[in-house]
């Protein structure tokens, strides 16, 4: 199918975009990559008469070290990030999310703020931001702001992002001392959303105990989620604790797991419950290595 007419918009600065967005009001998108937002356009499941493509704003792309955390511009293809080695050293959760996003020619077009702000419960980096606490910045014609990740992600395919907001960069933090990060999923094919997966990273201290630890999960609700619960159970525990009762845990607190034609809530839940044990083990092992 095609998608609905629509008119397209090229602007060459972010000032130019947030002027776009305020005065065309509702019914206006930003194209980023257009992995996501193209093919619901051509299926016609979304439609909208202004598109504000934001691919030659050269200021939203590129990855940034600062002392304590790593800036990457919301239209930096994916495969920059996979490939940028300020992002396999500062936030190596992300470098490792990434190759399991779709194919390789999927992570030449998609961005990595298109994929923040499509807001995919099964998409890897939503579940990342929120597992590392990153912040969004978002601009506007009324000014900037940061959001947090616990705050960004409202519900399915919903951000906290205002209409006439564009967001501009994503602020990941680093984490120091002995730490391991593991990301798991499954999915029936590769390239395929999973069916359910978990980003993990923990840090221990000088005794092998859980100094600090965040599990985040996709798949498992309307939107990326962490669990907190488990986190809290884990921190100040030993490193061997078991890697399989803490899966469960953290399923047992889940109360609204998707049922859809990959399976019924009970399996994504075990599912997920195998990818956290995974996961866990994984960030483990790596943080006692050193």
């Amino acid at each position: 199918m095609k998608p609905a007419a629509f008119a397209y918009h090229a602007p060459r600065s972010v000032e130019e975009a947030v002027a776009l967005l305020a005065e065309l009001g509702d019914g206006t998108k930003i194209l980023a990559g257009g992995q996501s937002l193209v093919p619901l356009l051509s299926l016609r499941l979304a439609r909208f008469d202004h598109l504000v493509d934001v691919g030659r704003i050269s200021s939203l792309k590129g990855v940034r070290r600062e002392a304590d955390a790593v800036v990457i511009g919301a239209a930096t293809v994916d495969a920059a990030v996979e490939a940028d080695k300020e992002v396999a050293a500062g936030v190596p959760l992300l470098a490792r999310a990434t190759p399991l996003i779709g194919h390789f020619q999927i992570r030449t077009r998609g961005t990595v703020g298109g994929s923040i702000a499509h807001a995919d419960p099964a998409a890897e980096y939503p579940a990342v931001a929120l597992t590392l606490d990153a912040e969004m910045e978002a601009v506007s014609s009324r000014g900037s702001r940061r959001i947090p990740a616990g705050a960004f992600f409202r519900g399915f395919w919903s951000t906290d992002l205002a209409p006439d907001e564009l967001l501009v960069s994503m602020r990941f933090p680093g984490w120091t001392g002995r730490c391991g990060f593991a990301v798991r999923e499954f999915a029936r094919r590769h390239g395929d959303f999973a069916i359910a997966g978990a980003a993990v990273a923990v840090q221990l201290d000088a005794d092998d105990r859980i100094e600090r630890c965040a599990v985040g999960l996709l798949g498992l609700g309307p939107t990326p989620l962490r669990a907190t619960a488990a986190e809290d159970e884990a921190r100040g525990q030993k490193a061997d604790l078991a890697a399989d009762e803490l899966g469960r845990l953290v399923v047992s607190k889940l109360s609204d797991v998707p049922s859809d034609l990959h399976g019924p809530a009970r399996y994504r839940a075990r599912v997920g419950a195998a990818m956290v044990a995974r996961a866990w083990n994984e960030a483990i092992g790596e943080a006692m290595r050193g």
